[in-house]
């Protein structure tokens, strides 16, 4: 498995306080609660990629990228 990444996070305690509770729920640490909360979030939005998974077309060349379609606002 590759090295995670390290960085300094400064959330509100009350934020906090609500993962806290919610990793124990689900027998977790703070920490991996908040990286399954943003994998979920991330994954949801179609922007997480798999290591398979193409890099997506350059939408300016008139290929829009996986998880692009439908996700534009409509005009009246």
């Amino acid at each position: 498995m590759a090295e995670k990444k390290k960085f300094l996070l400064r959330i509100d305690p009350e934020l906090y306080e609500a993962l806290e509770r919610w990793a124990n729920d689900e027998f977790r640490s703070v920490n991996a609660q908040i990286e399954f909360v943003l994998r979920e979030s991330v994954r949801r939005a179609g922007r997480f990629r798999t290591k398979t998974q193409p890099e997506p077309e350059d939408p300016a060349k008139g290929h829009p990228a996986p998880g692009d379609a439908g996700t534009h606002a409509k005009e009246d």
